[in-house]
């Protein structure tokens, strides 16, 4: 078998350029060395990266990103007075255990326990692509159809991972407020109404 026809068993070991990089998620090759420089693209030797890991990590780095956009505030605390301050400490441990009810915060084991299963699946779909691109490619010579075929396919994967879902975070703690409310609402009116029927009795 000639080393161009060699069978790609694990794209563990599979290096590309930055270039490719590059067109898989849409950036400059300048922005991909700053994403290296990071630490968050791993950087096999020059121009030259390692596609599991440098995929891995861009995806992680994308929703960090995000998540801190959407939960980021301002907070302004008064350092003057200490018991402010330690009333103001009371107040957000009460909201912090009512958001992460509420599904509006996770808490970490929670983040930890989602970004496993996310990434033992991304793992699972990027080890079978061998197995779906070959028949495409098979017999093809032109480097920029190959490339198109599979940069599709990594498009399509990454597209998938791209998309957030918060009840995919929510923790045993979680609480629909909206089905509390309605109960609760239902449980009035019919308090209400037991009420007048026993006055009109």
């Amino acid at each position: 078998m000639t080393e161009g026809n060699k069978k790609i068993e694990s794209v563990d070991s599979v290096v590309v350029s930055s270039s490719v990089l590059a067109d898989l998620f849409g950036l400059t090759d300048r922005r991909i060395r700053t994403l290296a420089e990071e630490g968050i693209l791993k950087k096999i030797s020059r121009g030259r990266y390692d596609l599991f890991s440098s995929i891995r990590n861009y995806i992680i780095y994308l929703k960090t990103q995000s998540d801190l956009k959407e939960d980021k505030t301002e907070k302004s605390i008064d350092y003057d007075m200490e018991h402010a301050l330690l009333e103001r400490a009371k107040r957000e441990k009460v909201e912090l255990e009512l958001t992460a009810m509420k599904g509006t915060m996770h808490l970490s084991e929670d983040v930890e326990r989602v970004m496993n299963d996310m990434l033992a699946n991304f793992r699972a779909k990027l080890l079978s692509l061998p197995t779906k691109i070959a028949p495409l490619l098979a017999g093809k010579e032109d480097i920029s159809e190959i490339q198109q075929l599979l940069q599709n396919d990594f498009y399509e994967i990454l597209h998938e991972f791209s998309f957030y879902n918060p009840e995919d975070f929510y923790s045993e703690k979680y609480i629909n407020i909206d089905e509390v409310t309605n109960e609760a609402n239902i449980y009035q009116v019919k308090e209400i109404n037991a009420i007048n029927g026993n006055m009109q009795h």
